[in-house]
């Protein structure tokens, strides 16, 4: 397998008052109890206001024609012509006072003490730092820092072969970098503080082949190992990989045009799915009836099975219809090449999904392994059969965005039996228009599988959306894959889970059930902490993930991370992970906004910037500011607010689609931190003068490493040209008057008039300008799992909206600029 993504976050339920935790147990405001419930009486008058942007008039954006008129430390005038930003009259203090200030810090590290510089939001207009944000490094003694689970997973990993596991006896955590050996017969568990005996076998370092040495183990030595697993752990013997692929060959699919593209991808990669000798394959169409597909060894050319009656569901025989790949290869290229004219004349236009879903459960029953679901439009046949609950009209009225869940359990409960069968359901919706995600999603949701979602796609009319699906679908086919797994994650006594975030059932506490497992999903943890731990100096977490690899060998793959507990709030603020701190409260306003309505969500995200400041304020009161002031290790947490609140899982306004605003909320439980990141608070770029100062050199390549621009208008320049990394998608803005040079150097066009409308790749041209942009680009792309397109957008061009959109510090139709959030979240805290 390969690595598994993790975010981590507490709450101890001690919240200042009128604000907000978005804990499902703690209702501290209507923005965030339950519908029935109320705030206390006395509380009435100190709730906040729900926030929903001034509506302002939409204005043109504002340009610096060239360099700038004013230096970056003076404050700006806006659109309306009012300072931007207020000067701060009290001097802030110098580090040896602020040392003071938070009750001494001798001996921080200067970095440290930089972290908690006190930020006057309303006076710094330089927020960004040069590079994007990297989590703060646990404060750790040079020894354990060394060992620490930094990531959790690492492609370079132990594999350990023994016949003894060593695990506490009594919280069951694995052996780990950060257990006490009291003598060499006994160990401390880091967990729950249990002594246990070393057994003898463990005696053994099969690295150095010496005795008496129990210590230098690597199960010891590596905060990730993986073991090959026991018949213990096992259940059934270890499954094959075993795919089943359903597929949409209605009307709509056809004109879509997306079949002949996934056969030629599966051909091309037929040899790169993972598995051995056994693994094993089938394949289901739909459309008003299912169709199966005899690939059994020996036939002369596969032989299609048509079952009409869509209410009662039957295999027309399990042992021809999921075969083994290697004794029918021959067949399944023929059916891949003759699918997409079997049904290129197709006038069917209904959908029977739910039975083609019921079907597949059948088929795949006997083994478990993966579905991989492709759906055109809304089911209209039989079982969870949907109808359209979409008004435009009614995208976001007074009552808030409707129809956020599900309209019929029969998806959830699919999922459900799915994944107590060990299959997992991946989703590629292909659909231009409404097809109810929110009940379609479940399917994944509930088997851990994945959700892919193209709103556009047409393999004529759009290229760029169909040389997504091309890359994504060939990440998918060939990245690696575990079957039947479990997921168990442990802490530090005195702490515990309470929520989890991603796709997965829930089996017990503290167990994930995970039908499939793959190395792009993430998982968002939110931990309590239930008693002291003043007595700890140390916090550790341990996930263990027991799976069967494609190639049928039973692996359990272990994480442990160490965090030191510090007993001064300031250690908190200056370790604090802003981003991850962003994307969690993200998971937990997309709950709240399923639960409830999409206002409390976001009244409750609101509320936490005005919390964080406030309690800051009141825990950091000898340092007499005026104005919104935060520590640096935090200054851009409202900031990223205010950029989700304008994301289209959360944002109001009659522009989202329903079901892009359901995808939108199904990548924040599933996509991995930085990735999160970029969506919410993308990363831009100027790349028209950039240097090779502080370049990266990596195999005989120059990556420039230009500075991180502010998303607001007022940064662009016409004469220049910007990238922007929204994470799934860059945007290349090219200004009016951008320099000729480069447009001919890296995009191949004479001038700016001759750039094409919808240009949707940057060519290879052999001049120093496209390597280096082309460099950078490789590089940004090289730190992700699936490829993002890519969109070069004229300052003139009717494209220019969407990236304008994502200036998040700028005033759109329906939300405020960065510097009035601040004025609001300041009003907030003097009621």
């Amino acid at each position: 397998m390969s690595k598994l993504n993790y975010t981590v976050i507490f709450c101890h339920h001690a919240h200042t008052s009128k604000t907000t935790c978005m804990c499902e147990t703690c209702h501290l405001n209507v923005g965030l109890s339950s519908p029935d419930s109320a705030p206390p009486p006395n509380d009435m008058a100190n709730q906040a206001q729900p926030y929903t942007g001034y509506g302002y008039p939409s204005m043109q954006p504002a340009y610096r024609q060239g360099p700038s008129a004013h230096t970056e430390s003076s404050p700006s005038r806006d659109l309306y012509g009012q300072p931007s930003y207020q000067q701060c009259p009290q001097p802030f203090p110098n580090l040896s006072q602020l040392s003071a200030a938070l009750g001494g810090l001798s001996g921080v590290p200067e970095l440290e003490v930089e972290a908690l510089r006190p930020v006057n939001l309303l006076q710094e207009r330089n927020l960004l730092p040069p590079r994007p944000l990297e989590a703060p490094e646990p404060n750790l003694s040079p020894d354990l820092k060394k060992v620490n689970c930094t990531e959790f997973g690492s492609e370079q990993l132990p594999v350990i072969t023994s016949n003894t596991i060593v695990r506490c006896r009594s919280c069951r955590t694995y052996i780990n970098p950060f257990v006490t050996f009291l003598d060499q017969r006994r160990w401390k568990c880091n967990l729950c503080y249990r002594v246990n005996d070393v057994p003898d076998e463990f005696m053994y370092n099969p690295v150095t082949r010496s005795y008496g040495e129990p210590h230098k183990r690597p199960e010891v030595q590596n905060a990730t190992v993986e073991f090959i697993a026991s018949s213990d752990y096992m259940l059934r013997p270890p499954q094959p990989a075993v795919y089943l692929f359903v597929l949409d060959v209605s009307h709509n699919a056809v004109e879509a045009g997306y079949l002949k593209y996934f056969c030629e991808s599966l051909l091309e990669n037929l040899d790169k799915l993972p598995g051995d000798t056994r693994t094993r394959v089938g394949f289901l169409t739909f459309d008003s009836t299912i169709h199966f597909y005899n690939l059994q060894e020996g036939l002369s050319q596969p032989q299609m099975l048509v079952v009409s009656d869509i209410d009662d569901i039957f295999i027309p025989s399990h042992d021809s219809l999921m075969v083994n790949l290697k004794e029918s290869k021959e067949l399944v290229k023929d059916l891949l090449t003759s699918l997409p004219r079997m049904f290129s004349q197709s006038r069917e236009t209904h959908s029977a999904l739910g039975p083609a879903l019921q079907a597949a459960f059948k088929l795949m029953v006997p083994t478990g392994g993966r579905v991989s679901v492709f759906q055109t439009q809304l089911p209209t046949r039989g079982a969870g059969t949907l109808q359209s609950r979409e008004d435009p009209n009614q995208r976001s009225s007074k009552k808030g965005v409707q129809h956020l869940g599900p309209a019929t359990d029969f998806y959830k409960k699919l999922a459900l039996d799915c994944s107590g069968q060990q299959i997992g359901v991946d989703l590629f919706l292909l659909s231009s228009q409404y097809a109810d995600l929110a009940s379609l999603a479940c399917m994944s949701k509930y088997s851990a599988g994945s959700i892919f979602y193209y709103p556009s796609f047409h393999c004529i009319h759009n290229p760029a959306e169909l040389e997504k699906f091309q890359k994504d679908l060939e990440r998918y086919l060939t990245r690696k894959i575990g079957f039947e797994a479990v997921m168990r994650i442990r802490c530090t006594k005195g702490l515990s889970i309470h929520t989890f975030h991603g796709n997965f059932f829930v089996r017990s506490t503290d167990l994930l059930s995970l039908a499939n497992v793959n190395p792009d999903s993430a998982f968002a943890v939110q931990m309590s902490i239930d008693d002291s731990l003043a007595d700890s100096s140390l916090a550790c977490f341990q996930a263990a993930l027991l799976y069967t690899s494609s190639k049928g060998k039973r692996r359990i793959r272990v994480h442990t991370l160490c965090l030191p507990v510090v007993n001064q709030l300031s250690e908190v603020y200056a370790g604090a992970d802003v981003q991850a701190i962003t994307c969690l409260l993200a998971n937990m306003a997309i709950d709240r906004s399923i639960s409830s309505s999409l206002l409390d969500a976001r009244d409750a995200l609101v509320n936490a910037v005005v919390d964080l400041v406030s309690a800051y304020k009141s825990n950091v009161s000898n340092l007499q500011q005026s104005g919104l002031v935060l520590p640096a290790a935090m200054r851009l947490f409202p900031l990223y607010i205010l950029a989700l609140l304008k994301q289209k899982a959360l944002r109001t306004g009659t522009s989202t689609r329903l079901d892009e605003r359901v995808f939108a909320m199904c990548e924040f439980k599933t996509q991995p931190l930085q990735q999160l990141t970029r969506m919410v608070h993308p990363d831009l770029y100027r790349l028209d003068n950039m240097s090779d100062q502080g370049a990266l050199h990596l195999n005989d390549t120059v990556v420039p490493q230009p500075h991180l621009v502010h998303l607001s208008a007022e940064r662009l320049s016409r004469d220049g040209a910007f990238l922007m990394d929204c994470g799934n998608v860059f945007y290349l803005w090219i200004g009016k008057c951008c320099n000729e040079m480069f447009i001919r150097d890296v995009l191949g066009c004479p001038n700016y008039a001759s750039v094409p409308p919808n240009m949707s790749h940057i060519p290879e041209l052999e001049t120093h300008l496209s390597e280096r942009v082309r460099a950078f680009l490789d590089w940004l792309q090289d730190n992700r799992a699936f490829s993002s397109s890519i969109h070069v957008v004229k300052d003139d061009a009717s494209a220019k909206a969407t990236f304008f959109q994502n200036l998040v510090e700028d005033r759109s139709d329906s939300a405020s600029s960065y510097y009035e959030f601040l004025q609001h979240i300041q009003l907030q805290m003097a009621k």
